[in-house]
């Protein structure tokens, strides 16, 4: 960096979450010119931060870092880090000697989708409504031929959410950020699959209202296919972002009654 002799052996490093809001100055030759992107971990990366995260801690024999790896691709060593003093945590609440997979799997559940609400008052037949819509969501992936597999089916509430379904996202497509227009159809039909549920077992007048936050991702979703990766035939396969003006393009399109991602859906 410049005001320091060539021989002083002074680094200096920084680090930075958000590159795209840095002042040009400060990344000209002679000062931070040099970048170095770090990525998060794969699986094998993921294992030895396990390992580090885990010393001091009792761990039972059932315990396997290399599933643990495969379970939370995306995580960063921080989240792994809590991972581990969560299910620290519980094994503590449980009067455990050591951490088992159980609790690493509770854990897990715990960061991803919230805390468990087990002491809530649910009936016999909401609960019987959340199990065939988390089904349904869980039956449609499964029988989809380019999806990923069900990790796990829960009715237990959590949040605002009466039930989830968890799937294992694939490592390969997190981390190349590459997905093709059948896996985000698949995702969209996925997440109608909790609605489907409800019109077959109890009829289309008794479906409720647990299906908004499913119609919100198919939508989101539909119009990314359409505005950022252009997969929309009607505008012959061209992406909108970045060539029109979105929110004066909208109005155009409601005035004439189009929605150009309702065809996917």
């Amino acid at each position: 960096m410049d005001g320091f002799s060539g021989n002083s052996g002074v680094i200096v490093l920084a680090a930075t979450n958000r590159p795209d809001v840095l002042d040009s100055a400060l990344l000209r030759p002679g000062r931070f010119d040099r970048q170095v992107t770090v990525d998060r971990p794969d699986v094998a990366g993921r294992v030895k931060i396990l390992q580090v995260h885990s010393r001091g801690k009792a761990l039972a024999k059932d315990v396997d870092f290399d599933k643990i790896a495969r379970r939370t691709p995306g995580f960063t060593g921080a989240d792994l880090q809590n991972l581990m003093n969560e299910a620290a945590i519980l094994a503590a609440r449980r009067d455990l000697k050591e951490i088992s997979k159980d609790e690493i799997a509770d854990a897990l559940e715990r960061i991803i989708a919230g805390p468990e609400k087990k002491n809530a008052v649910v009936s016999e037949e909401k609960k019987k409504l959340v199990a065939y819509h988390e089904a349904g969501h869980a039956l449609v992936g499964a029988l989809m031929p380019e999806y990923d597999p069900v990790a796990k089916i829960s009715i237990i509430p959590r949040g605002q959410a009466g039930g989830l379904t968890f799937f294992a996202p694939s490592e390969e497509r997190l981390e190349s950020g590459l997905y093709s227009r059948s896996y985000l159809e698949n995702q969209m039909a996925v997440a109608l699959g909790g609605r489907v549920a409800e019109e077959v077992i109890f009829g289309q007048d008794n479906v409720t209202t647990g299906t908004s936050n499913d119609f919100m991702q198919v939508s989101r979703v539909a119009r990314q296919m359409v505005e950022r990766f252009g997969f929309s035939k009607k505008l012959d396969r061209l992406p909108l972002a970045g060539v029109v003006e979105i929110h004066s393009w909208d109005n155009r399109c409601l005035h004439k009654k189009i929605i150009p991602w309702q065809p996917l859906i």
